[in-house]
């Protein structure tokens, strides 16, 4: 799977999440902090590894700050892409599994080796929900990204 990943720092945590998902056999474009001479600030780097995943470059994206929120916000303003920022393993799962998120937003100020472990395996083990219900929410996102792109 190609994953880009974005920081705005080059925080131990965030050096750690591309040794884990090589690790785990992804391909891995880094942006921002983590790659040199690219835009280190939040709002640019967030935004360049979510273009991959709109365009189809990427398969996912994991984008990160220092609280995750201002990458989350920057992801998610890039039509097609569904950021979630996930504090622990169980949201993870859940963004993944009901609202089929495409961009993993973590926080480089609370998140841990360990915890960041159990964060992606949860992203990586869940699969999109085939219940009707969470498959409308996701259209209907889609439906608010078009009309965003439209007007």
């Amino acid at each position: 799977m190609r994953i880009s990943v974005s920081s705005d720092m080059d925080e131990p945590v965030a050096r750690a999440l591309l040794g884990l998902l090589r690790d785990r056999g992804h391909d891995v474009v880094a942006y921002g902090a983590l790659s040199p001479g690219d835009d280190p600030q939040w709002a640019a780097c967030s935004e360049a590894a979510a273009r991959e995943v709109a365009a189809g470059n990427a398969d996912q994206a994991v984008v990160c700050c220092w609280t995750g929120t201002g990458a989350s916000i920057a992801a998610n303003k890039v039509p097609g892409v569904r950021a979630a920022l996930c504090t622990d393993a169980y949201t993870a799962d859940g963004a993944r599994r009901w609202n089929n998120a495409n961009v993993l937003a973590l926080s480089l100020r609370l998140t841990s080796e360990p915890l960041l472990r159990e964060i992606l395996d949860a992203w990586f083990s869940a699969e999109a929900s085939t219940d009707t219900e969470d498959q409308e929410n996701v259209a209907r996102i889609a439906l608010l990204d078009q009309a965003r792109t439209t007007s």
